[in-house]
């Protein structure tokens, strides 16, 4: 890859190719449960090299603005959340959610001043326990997600994010990357209990030669990878991966499905968001239990933050003497900080001018090649992939086929599944 590919596929700050393309979509902002009730405290967001403030007024209505107050550029996280509009401490300025300045107490005779007054909003929505935000044209913006993981009752579901120190690309590339499952997490997938008992654990430790076949599907990708099976079949692993970056994990025996979506913060660093849902049943007490403790694709936090307690500070607790033993591959516990040790060493943005990709990177090439053509579209005012919400109706799957046939139309009715139905899963 040449430097300026490199350079147009990382940046995401307003006016670059990425960035435009990344506000035409509905992006995960905040978990609901940030912004838990009318009049609560701001909350501060970070989004595409945008600094931002959001809050839950007195009616419940949510807004999304810019941090700082039009009048000396303070930050309205120091601002009082009251009487419908977020009031700034230094001089009294008050705004409402759509970013207006509805009282200048200095200027309490010049309705014309305060009108004239207004700092940049977005829409801010709740659905599946979390705000989703439109940060691109008004005239241009798409119905609100439907991501099935989004659409399933609260008791189906469970959602996470994590701040990751490097920019979106290299972490969204390492979900669609299913050859390293093989290796990053092999001892991971035997016990951990979101993962274990599921015959597909067998198929990925005895082959580790998988052989990809990527295409084209509405939403992005349908990135398969084929395993042998043994009697003439093959074991498929599908991921989904849906403009801009949302990924859907495929899943293990009747464990929830996993997902992702990675966020930029600014070009250095990003939010990951990780899900797990099961369209046909509630999540087990267990499993719930699992997921709240950081296990499967989630990590604990330090309290208070979104930061993982495992990070590059602390060389993510990495344990040279269990990856000695055999006890870790790598040295590192759990899915997410496998991933993101690996992520973040590259830098914090990789230079791929230097990378060396081989056949199975098939579906990282094609991505990033979807991502080109996907701004031009934008660039162009047209609707990019992935915006319409049929487009993120689809589901990961796990399933053994006869060898011979096409993935992408044999698992098609699992792909594109009926609303509630169990998944398809080895």
């Amino acid at each position: 890859m040449r430097s300026e590919q490199n350079e147009l596929l990382t940046q995401t700050g307003a006016g670059t190719p990425m960035g435009e393309l990344f506000r035409r979509y509905w992006l995960p902002a905040l978990l609901a449960t940030e912004l838990p009730a009318a009049d609560c405290a701001p909350v501060r967001v970070q989004l595409l090299s945008e600094r931002l403030i959001a809050f839950r007024d007195s009616s419940n209505r949510l807004g999304l603005m810019d941090e700082f107050c039009a009048h000396r550029g303070v930050s309205l996280w120091f601002g009082r959340n009251e009487e419908a509009g977020l009031r700034c401490a230094y001089h009294g300025w008050k705004y409402d959610v759509t970013g207006q300045c509805v009282e200048i107490p200095s200027e309490p005779d010049n309705p014309s001043l305060c009108r004239r007054m207004k700092l940049k909003s977005y829409p801010l929505v709740e659905r599946g326990g979390v705000l989703w935000t439109y940060m691109g044209p008004p005239e241009l913006q798409p119905p609100p997600p439907e991501h099935e993981w989004a659409m399933v009752p609260p008791s189906h579901r469970y959602v996470s994010k994590r701040w990751q120190e490097c920019n979106y690309l290299q972490a969204m590339e390492g979900g669609i990357d299913s050859s390293h499952v093989s290796f990053l997490h092999r001892h991971t997938m035997s016990v951990d209990p979101l993962f274990k008992g599921a015959k597909g654990n067998e198929y990925n430790l005895k082959d580790l030669r998988p052989q990809f076949e990527v295409v084209e599907s509405p939403g992005g990708l349908y990135i398969g990878a084929r395993r042998n099976a043994g009697d003439g079949k093959y074991y498929w692993r599908i991921t989904q991966w849906v403009l801009p970056s949302f990924t859907l994990i495929p899943p293990r025996a009747d464990h929830p499905i996993g997902g992702h979506c990675w966020v930029p913060m600014d070009d250095e660093n990003c939010w990951v968001w990780s899900t797990n849902h099961h369209a046909a049943r509630a999540l087990t007490r267990e499993e719930r239990s699992a997921l709240e403790g950081g296990k499967g694709i989630h990590t604990p936090m330090i309290p208070g933050t979104f930061r993982p307690l495992a990070n590059k500070d602390n060389d993510y607790r990495m344990d040279r003497q269990a990856q000695k033993e055999g006890r870790s591959f790598s040295g590192v516990e759990g899915f997410a900080m496998q991933d993101a040790s690996v992520q973040e060493s590259m830098g914090p943005i990789q230079d791929r001018t230097r990378e060396n990709l081989v056949p199975t990177d098939q579906g990282i090439v094609m991505a990033r090649r979807r991502l080109l053509a996907a701004s031009e579209l934008a660039r162009n005012g047209k609707q990019p992939p992935g915006t319409d919400p049929r487009h993120q109706r689809v589901r990961s799957v796990s399933i053994i086929l006869p060898q011979g046939v096409a993935f992408s139309e044999a698992a098609g009715d699992a792909l594109v599944p009926v609303p509630g139905s169990a998944h398809a899963t080895v």
